[in-house]
């Protein structure tokens, strides 16, 4: 089912400063899909991070109202699936991210695209954790997940059931996908279930699709089996430039801006230490292949990237490093004394406020909360990933809308 929008194109603005007043203006839909990033892990305590570097201070003020405490947006809505049990909405502040006391991209990409325009905004997202392109958001026009040959010889040498493991992957494909579209169909059918001021009178225009996904195929050997080498996820392009053209299609707004967040745990390659080398050559190329699709001739000037390796917080994961280095010495030295358990935690603090400096515990304190392939749960880098989307779709939008 599409739907034909009620109104025609706004202007946008990359003004600092909120718009000035104007007269009411149709409802700006966002549609924001991925997996766990997307989701978002980075608790609201590690907001006090933020304010430590002065290049990211103004973010955090952004992200904070006067009490102190996340800020309520009065202008963006948002309805969200996939973080819960259920669909969660409202206005949109932090929580919206992984689990209540979490925030994801969403949540500064709404303070900014407000500040961007005076229309009233609704985001719709849509996160599932561990899910990938190549079967789970699967678009229709890409076709039947296929089967390598190193696949099918594997599974028939292991003895497993290739029929079943077939018809499991069919019923996969797509699903994340199809959920996807009917949630967003869902939403606009009533539109002030969500927003409860919605002037039908202006009606809504989908104003853009920001996508943030990608750990799963990256890490997918058996889907990518020559991913570290040139090319070796070109079928991870040519499925993604399937995905923008399918929800455009399904969605009936043929002109929607797409903004594709590429990849960026671990920051840029360039920098990997000599633990990291390994990983390079299947970073850069995966890497690559995200950001592929905005450069085809159809996609010129709609379809946009964003790295997320410019938001990676590089203190913050090298005082991670050498926190994980002091652990792994002092269990081995517990190891080889035979510590108890409780001698072996002691040892390891010990030797953590011995080998760590008073920033990098601050630091690893305030500023971590999950793990590295989660973005290391920050709210820093996660924060500015929403920020950059958000400034890339606005840029869509100028160019598409010039005053």
């Amino acid at each position: 089912m599409c739907f034909v929008l009620h109104c025609t194109a706004t202007d946008a603005s990359i003004a600092v400063d909120a718009p000035p007043s104007e007269s009411r203006k149709p409802l700006q839909v966002y549609i924001l899909a991925g997996q766990s990033n997307m989701q978002g892990h980075a608790k609201i305590s590690t907001f006090e991070h933020i304010g430590m570097d002065p290049a990211t201070k103004s973010m955090l003020q952004e992200m904070l109202g006067p009490d102190g405490k996340p800020k309520v947006c009065e202008r963006v809505w948002i309805s969200s699936i996939g973080c819960s049990d259920s669909e969660q909405t409202g206005k949109l502040t932090a929580g919206y991210g992984a689990s209540t006391d979490k925030i994801g991209p969403e949540f500064t990409f709404g303070l900014y695209m407000q500040k961007f325009t005076n229309a009233p905004i609704l985001i719709i997202k849509t996160s599932w954790g561990g899910k990938s392109l190549h079967t789970d958001f699967r678009p229709p026009s890409a076709g039947p997940y296929v089967f390598s040959e190193t696949q099918l010889s594997n599974i028939q040498k292991q003895g497993k059931d290739l029929a079943g493991i077939r018809a499991e992957k069919e019923r996969e494909t797509g699903k994340c996908y199809r959920e996807m579209i009917e949630h967003v169909q869902f939403v606009l059918r009533d539109i002030r279930r969500i927003v409860p001021d919605y002037d039908e009178s202006q009606g809504y225009r989908i104003a853009g699709f920001a996508w943030f996904q990608g750990w799963n195929d990256m890490v997918d050997s058996g889907t990518y089996p020559n991913r570290d080498k040139p090319g070796g996820y070109d079928a991870y392009s040519i499925a993604l430039a399937h995905f923008i053209r399918d929800v455009r299609k399904d969605l009936n707004a043929p002109e929607m801006p797409f903004v594709i967040g590429v990849l960026g745990v671990g920051g840029p390659t360039a920098d990997y230490g000599p633990d990291q080398q390994r990983y390079k050559s299947t970073h850069d190329n995966f890497r690559a292949a995200m950001a592929a699709p905005a450069q085809l001739p159809e996609f010129q000037g709609n379809v946009a990237t964003v790295f997320a390796e410019k938001y990676w917080d590089r203190e913050l994961s090298l005082a991670k490093s050498k926190e994980s280095q002091i652990d792994q010495k002092a269990k081995s030295i517990a190891q080889e004394r035979k510590l108890s358990g409780a001698d072996e935690k002691a040892l390891i603090e010990k030797m953590r406020r011995e080998g760590l400096t008073d920033r990098e515990r601050l630091v690893i304190e305030r500023g971590i909360s999950n793990l590295e392939f989660h973005y290391l749960g920050s709210a820093k880098i996660l924060g500015g990933v929403g920020v950059g989307l958000a400034e890339a779709m606005t840029q869509l939008e100028s160019a598409q809308n010039p005053r």
